[in-house]
């Protein structure tokens, strides 16, 4: 890959963490910092930066991690009439 267009990918992967501090669902704030993460993990392939890919390994799995430990919400409750 050319160098522009690894620099483009971790401006891009600058962008979408950023961006992820917009959203209003715990959820979705998570599932796009695990893009974010993504993102930055072939980044620091690329430019062969083992700290990068380390600690956004870390940071996907603790978004990963905190999505899929959460309880299902409660079923309501039926009227009996």
């Amino acid at each position: 890959m050319s160098p522009p267009i690894i620099e483009y990918l971790g401006w891009t992967a600058t962008a979408v963490f950023v961006g992820s501090y917009f959203c209003s669902r715990a959820s979705l704030l998570r599932s796009v910092q695990m893009a974010g993460a993504l993102l930055w993990i072939v980044y620091g392939v690329l430019i062969k930066a083992s700290p990068v890919i380390v600690a956004n390994g870390l940071v996907f799995s603790a978004a990963a991690w905190t999505i899929f430990r959460q309880e299902p919400p409660p079923r309501e409750r039926r009227r009996e009439g």
